[in-house]
């Protein structure tokens, strides 16, 4: 369905309210095959959580393909992540791991082409299938990923893991939405104001700007790793670490955006 509806859009440019319900759908038959959030002791939320978290991912990933190889880098980084844990875990049997191996390696064989100079793009046909796939993984490996601690140390773990691997579409839809509705703009109309965008005005061409993402998903990856498969105890001294390391990197990124308003 995420592919269908990447394809239609990119060819007939398809309503808003039409991309939603499809998208809604996605959520909604992730929920009937038992892949959805379990965060609260009410169905009817985690359900509806489940519904944001696939809508909110789909079009995050969707934004965020604005610029060369972004999306594919970023796609391989969440990837890398399970695949590494799985792994380290001895997983070796699971049949997601042969299914996102084969993910992993068409976006490998993509990057090549959608490196900069790009001569293939990945659209919205690649895009919204990306981000119904990484939205289930996500539910899957990381918001349903509990250690043996209080429940608000647990609940404190699904949401700052998840935010952490998905730090960077999370906080460029953010960044974005934020400064268009200050301007008084649909956050939904795009535009050459993605953080990818505005790194590129301080003067770094595509390449650097790519590199500059790259180095961002190893230190997210690896911090993701860590958390996952080698603190053998969660701790409100971990939250507060990975608190601040997500809020510097927030804070760092906005700042530069609005550092090119203020100099446009």
């Amino acid at each position: 369905i995420g592919f269908l509806l990447g394809l239609f859009d990119d060819a007939y440019d398809t309503k808003p309210l039409i991309k939603l319900f499809a998208q809604i759908l996605c959520g909604v038959i992730l929920i009937f095959t038992n892949v959805y959030i379990r965060i609260f002791d009410s169905e009817i939320l985690n359900y509806l959580i489940t519904i944001i978290w696939v809508v909110g991912m789909m079009n995050s990933i969707n934004m965020l393909d604005n610029m060369d190889a972004i999306t594919t880098l970023v796609s391989i980084s969440i990837l890398s992540t399970i695949i590494i844990s799985l792994f380290i875990s001895g997983n070796f049997n699971n049949p997601d791991l042969f299914i996102m191996l084969g993910l992993l390696a068409s976006l490998v064989g993509f990057l090549k082409f959608n490196w900069s100079p790009a001569t293939i793009y990945m659209g919205d046909t690649g895009s919204q299938f990306l981000g119904a796939f990484l939205s289930a993984i996500g539910i899957i490996y990381f918001w349903n990923n509990n250690d043996n601690v209080s429940e608000m140390l647990a609940i404190s773990k699904q949401i700052i893991v998840t935010v952490l691997v998905f730090s960077i579409p999370i906080i460029d839809t953010t960044t974005v939405v934020i400064k268009r509705l200050r301007k008084g703009k649909s956050p939904f109309i795009g535009g050459k104001d993605h953080t990818a965008h505005h790194i590129s005005y301080l003067g770094f061409n595509d390449k650097q700007v790519a590199l500059i993402f790259i180095c961002i998903s190893v230190i997210t990856m690896i911090l993701t790793i860590i958390a996952i498969n080698f603190i053998q105890i969660w701790s409100y001294l971990y939250v507060c670490l990975y608190v601040a390391y997500l809020f510097l990197l927030f804070i760092s990124l906005f700042y530069i955006a609005n550092l090119n308003i203020q100099k446009n």
